[in-house]
């Protein structure tokens, strides 16, 4: 293979020669435009970006930001085989260092099974997840009570306190709190996080994510348990995603194929599943 695995330290080269596969497929690969577009920010420290080129056109394209998992995407499936084979390597050689990996689920897998045998580790399923596209919002849904609003200031513990909970609840490591204080000072910043309010009391949160040219993804929807089944998750996100169509042509959310009743109210709103990703986990090589 006369391919080469290229690392990039500049986000706005980086872009410039993977943007049009991005945009070939805007909502699938949503993750990794949106997560560039925060690099390119500077949000991220140690962000890592690379590519397998071959004659100056794009076989694969990689990128990482501590500690999240390694995002992958693969241009060129006829040769996937020996593309992966060549990350291994390269990885390998640069020392480059990651305990996990996102990407379409074909895709990750067939890296898995690669990846277990070069370096003896194991890999365990941390999320299955679903990727949902809304084009347009399904208006014959009943609304429960209240109001949504923009998150302030005065919402900032509620929020903080909220944030460790979602990820108690979907699994994810624990973030430490200095972590969670600094996102939630970004996100109220840039007005990302909205609520539901009924009665004087906010019952649930969400917030929009990673905007790209024409798209923004939704995230970090959360309802107290004391709150559930009460229908203030759906009808929050049907009315902020609403909103936000007016700005973009479509949203994006990932879904927990394990909840099924957040597969449900999605697909309620509008939301039509267009992927099968997977976040998979390696053991540490010793």
């Amino acid at each position: 293979m006369n391919a080469n695995f290229i690392v990039y330290d500049n986000a706005h080269d980086f872009e410039r020669k993977i943007e049009p596969i991005l945009l070939e497929n805007e909502d699938k690969f949503s993750l990794f435009f949106g997560v560039l577009q925060a690099i390119k920010a500077g949000h991220y420290e140690n962000p890592f970006m690379a590519t397998i080129e071959e004659d100056g056109k794009v076989l694969a394209l990689f990128q990482m930001t501590p500690p999240h998992p390694l995002n992958l995407i693969f241009v060129d499936e006829a040769r996937l085989e020996e593309i992966i084979d060549l990350l291994i390597e390269s990885t390998n050689d640069l020392d480059i260092e990651f305990d996990s990996i996102i990407s379409l689920k074909p895709w990750a897998y067939k890296f898995a099974k690669k990846w277990e045998i070069k370096t003896g580790t194991t890999h365990q399923l941390l999320m299955d997840q679903g990727l949902y596209r809304l084009n347009k919002i399904n208006e014959t849904l009943e609304h429960s009570s209240g109001t949504w609003r923009f998150a302030e200031e005065s919402d900032s513990s509620l929020i903080k306190k909220w944030y460790n909970l979602f990820e108690r609840d979907t699994g994810l490591p624990i973030s430490p709190i200095d972590h969670v204080k600094k996102r939630v000072a970004i996100f109220l910043k840039q007005r990302e996080v909205f609520l539901w309010e009924d009665k004087g009391k906010i019952v649930s949160m969400m917030k929009k994510s990673r905007p790209t040219k024409n798209g923004v993804t939704v995230s970090l929807v959360f309802t107290p348990k004391e709150e559930r089944k009460k229908g203030y998750a759906r009808t929050l996100v049907t009315a902020v995603s609403r909103e936000l169509l007016k700005e973009y042509h479509f949203c994006t959310l990932y879904t927990d194929m394990m909840n099924p009743t957040s597969n449900k109210i999605y697909r309620e709103i509008g939301y039509e599943k267009i992927a099968d990703s997977v976040h998979l986990g390696f053991d540490k090589v010793e």
